[in-house]
């Protein structure tokens, strides 16, 4: 039911995320489908295989095919992967946490619009992701702005009088990365801003 909200949300249709403790805000997820300034400063850094974890509708695994860098955008959204598919990108409705293709062979791993917090858990992600890249290969994770918490929210999505389950999903704030990294195996190597964004590169 969680995808088919999204789904909702993709379409345009008005869809609030809602959180445990009463706030709720907007998902517009057809954001999604079109380029955010601050992509041309993430793609550049994908020179090898690259995996986009959380694609939604493929605009950076579209743009990476474009470059001619080999990429494979996943999401367990089924019209998130039409739509991708659509646009020249190549896609399989897959969870990070499933067998994928590639294991061991990925240079770059994508959590672009903060991707990070799939599962509520991104220390078990980015351990996932350490096995998924090849020796040497590289996250690149968009994160909270400096000053934000870092925590682990439970919420759920709403549209039209109906709700999804809840699930839990995380935020990380730029300023607690290096913990985070060092526990889960990645130095920080790089960190940046970009059109009010932040991003860090761990490999």
């Amino acid at each position: 039911m969680i995808g088919a909200f999204y789904e909702n949300s993709l379409k345009g249709e008005s869809v609030d995320i809602e959180y445990a403790d009463g706030r709720a805000r907007p998902l517009s997820a057809e954001r999604w489908l079109r380029h955010i300034e601050g992509d041309e400063h993430i793609l550049p850094r994908c020179g090898g295989p690259t995996l986009d974890v959380g694609s939604g509708p493929g605009r950076l695994t579209v743009a990476l095919t474009r470059t001619g860098v080999p990429v494979l955008g996943i999401d367990i959204s089924p019209l998130a992967v039409e739509l991708t598919r659509r646009a020249g990108g190549l896609a399989l409705r897959r969870c990070v946490f499933e067998p994928l293709p590639g294991t061991g062979r990925w240079a770059e791993a994508l959590l672009a619009d903060g991707n990070i917090g799939i599962g509520g858990d991104p220390g078990a992600l980015l351990r996932r992701l350490r096995k998924l890249l090849r020796p040497g290969g590289t996250v690149i994770a968009e994160l909270s702005p400096p000053g934000s918490p870092s925590e682990v929210h439970t919420v759920r999505l709403r549209h039209a009088g109906h709700a999804s389950g809840w699930f839990t999903w995380a935020t990380v704030s730029i300023d607690d990365i290096d913990l985070l990294a060092a526990r889960s195996g990645f130095p920080v190597a790089e960190r940046w801003k970009a059109a009010g964004r932040w991003f860090v590169s761990l490999t």
